[in-house]
C-alpha cells in the first residue's frame, strides 16, 4: 500500500497535529471563578485534562491554502466565437475558460508573512489565496516551488506583521513523543488532532526525492497537507504530507516532513532562488547491503558506499574515494544514501561539512566544500523545426547542474528539456527527461551534434532513448 496524495496531484494529503494542556483553577477576592490557568502537561495525569495552552501557542500561525488555476481551452473558444457570430450577444456561451482549484494548509515561518506549505498544494496554481487564523483572506506570491522535497513558500501581500510559529529540532523528537497536528481536512475549518511520534526517518514512501519523514498516528485528512506538526512546546517540528490510505482517509499512518529541511527551502527562498539550492557531491552512492558490510568490516550494514567519484568534484578535492563507507554528516548519523541525501542537502551551497568515512576498516574525517551543481558544459538550447521526429521538443546539454534538476543519474548528453503540446515529438511520445544515446547509429554527446544531424535531414530516423535506466529504440518514417 503506497501513500497517496489528495486533489489534483492525488496524493493524500496530510492533518495537523496539535495539543491542549491542564488547568487549575482558582477563585478571586469577590467569590468569582477566575479564568483557568492552564500549563503544558508534564505527565500522563495532566495529558487527560487539555492541551489547550499548546494549541494556543500555535494556532495562530496556521493558515488556509487556496490555490487556482485558469486554463484556457482554444476549441471553446473557437465554438463560443462562432455562435457569437451567429447568434450574437445573446448566444450560448461555450465556456472558453476552466478553472481547476485546490485547498490544503500553511505555516506562517517568518512574521514578514512567509508561508511554507506542501508544492503539491499549490503545484501549476497561478493564483493563491491565503485565509488567516482571523478569518482575513490575504492574497500570496509563489515565491519557490521544490518538487523533490514537495515543500513550497508563499509570501504574503498584506502589510503588517504576522503571527510566526517557533521551529523546533526535529532531531530531539523520539519515538513516543505527545504531537498534535493542525489544518483545515476536508475544507471544513482549522481542526486539530493529536498523537505521538511513531516512526522516525522514514524513507522509500515515495512522496518526495528527499524523504526522511516523520511517522505519526495523529489523524490527517484531506485538506492537511502543508498543515503543522507541532511538538509540546507549540514549536514546529515537521509540514504534514501525505498518509497511507487506500480509501484516502486516515488510518493512523501519516508523514511530515521534518522542520529543518522548512528551515532550508525557507533560506533559499530569502536568498532568491526558485527552489531550494543543494549542494554537490561529485560522487554516486549506494546501499550498504549485509555482504558488503562483512567485507567492508562493518557490523551492523549501515552507512553510504562511495560507488564512484567524479573527477574535479567536491568529493574526489577531499579526498573521498571509491568503496568508503559515508557513516556521519557534519556529526549526524548517515543510516543509507536517502538519509546522507536528506543530512548533505541541510547543508546549503555555501562553506564546508565533514563528513566521516569508514576506509578498509578505519574511521576519517574529511572536509567537504560546499556549493552548487556546476553547469559545465553550457545548456545550449536547440528546438529542431522541420520534418522530423524532434520537432516540437527543446533540448539541451546534460550538466551536473541539469542533471540535479532533472533528477538524473547521468552526467553528460543530450536530455529533452521540454515537449510542446500537440506536436510531432509529443505525439510521438517524447518526454520530458528522456535522454537521446543515437540517431541513425551516431553517437550524440552535445545538441550542436545533433543540430548538425537533423539539419542534414534523413528520410528515416532510428532514435535511441535513455529513459528510466533503459533503453529503447524507435524507427520513425521521415
Amino acid at each position: 500500500m503506497r501513500p497517496t496524495l489528495h486533489g489534483p496531484v492525488g496524493l493524500a494529503l496530510a492533518a495537523c497535529l496539535l495539543a491542549s494542556v491542564p488547568a487549575s483553577s482558582q477563585t478571586l477576592r469577590d467569590g468569582r471563578a477566575a479564568e483557568p490557568q492552564r500549563t503544558v502537561p508534564t505527565g500522563q495525569p495532566q495529558v487527560q485534562l487539555s492541551f489547550a495552552p499548546v494549541v494556543r501557542n500555535a494556532v495562530g500561525s496556521v493558515v488556509n491554502v487556496y490555490g487556482a488555476r485558469v486554463e484556457k481551452n482554444p476549441r471553446m473558444a473557437q465554438m463560443d466565437e462562432f455562435f457569437r457570430r451567429f447568434f450574437g450577444e445573446r448566444g450560448p456561451s461555450m465556456a472558453p475558460e476552466r478553472t481547476q482549484r485546490s485547498l490544503g494548509s500553511g505555516v506562517i515561518v517568518d512574521s514578514s508573512g512567509l508561508v511554507v506549505t506542501n508544492n503539491h498544494v499549490i503545484a501549476s496554481m497561478t493564483e493563491v489565496k491565503v485565509a488567516l487564523h482571523d478569518r482575513r483572506e490575504v492574497e500570496a506570491e509563489i515565491l519557490l516551488r521544490d518538487p523533490r522535497t514537495d515543500l513550497a513558500v508563499l509570501r504574503l501581500k498584506g502589510k503588517g506583521t504576522y503571527r510566526a510559529i517557533d521551529l523546533g529540532d526535529p532531531d530531539e523528537l523520539q519515538v513516543g513523543d505527545l504531537v498534535l497536528a493542525i489544518g483545515n481536512p476536508f475544507g471544513v475549518g482549522q481542526t486539530v488532532t493529536q498523537g505521538i511520534v511513531s516512526g522516525l526517518a522514514r524513507t522509500n514512501i515515495g512522496v518526495s526525492d528527499y524523504g526522511y519523514f516523520i511517522q505519526t498516528d495523529a489523524s490527517i485528512n484531506p485538506g492537511n497537507s502543508g498543515g503543522a506538526l507541532v511538538d509540546m512546546a507549540g514549536r514546529l517540528v515537521g509540514i504534514n504530507s501525505a498518509i497511507y490510505s487506500q480509501s484516502g482517509g486516515s488510518v493512523g499512518i501519516g508523514f511530515a516532513i521534518p522542520s529543518n529541511m522548512v528551515r532550508a527551502v525557507v533560506a533559499s527562498a530569502k536568498a532568491g532562488a526558485k527552489a531550494m539550492q543543494r549542494p554537490y557531491l561529485g560522487a554516486t552512492l549506494q546501499k550498504v547491503s549485509a555482504d558488503l558490510a562483512e567485507g567492508l568490516g562493518i557490523d551492523p550494514p549501515t552507512g553510504a558506499l562511495v560507488a564512484s567519484v567524479r573527477s574535479g568534484g567536491p568529493a574526489e578535492q577531499a579526498g573521498l574515494r571509491t568503496g568508503d563507507v559515508i557513516l556521519e554528516v557534519d556529526g549526524r548519523i548517515v543510516d543509507d544514501p536517502d538519509a546522507f541525501g536528506w543530512r548533505f542537502a541541510l547543508k546549503g551551497v555555501t562553506g564546508e561539512t565533514p563528513v566521516k568515512v569508514n576506509r578498509r576498516g578505519k574511521s576519517e574525517v574529511l572536509t567537504i566544500k560546499l556549493g552548487p551543481p556546476p553547469e559545465v558544459p553550457a545548456r545550449d538550447p536547440i528546438s529542431p523545426r522541420g520534418r522530423t521526429p524532434f520537432t516540437g521538443m527543446t533540448l539541451v546539454n546534460l550538466s551536473p547542474a541539469v542533471s540535479d534538476e532533472m533528477h538524473l543519474d547521468l552526467q553528460e548528453g543530450v536530455v529533452v528539456s521540454e515537449v510542446e503540446d500537440g506536436t510531432t515529438a509529443e505525439r510521438l511520445g517524447f518526454r520530458k527527461g528522456d535522454v537521446i544515446v543515437a540517431i541513425n547509429g551516431d553517437r550524440i554527446r552535445t545538441t550542436r551534434e545533433l543540430d548538425r544531424i537533423v539539419r542534414d535531414g534523413a528520410r528515416g530516423w532510428e532514435v535511441s532513448i535513455r529513459r528510466a535506466g533503459q533503453v529503447l529504440t524507435s524507427v520513425f518514417g521521415g
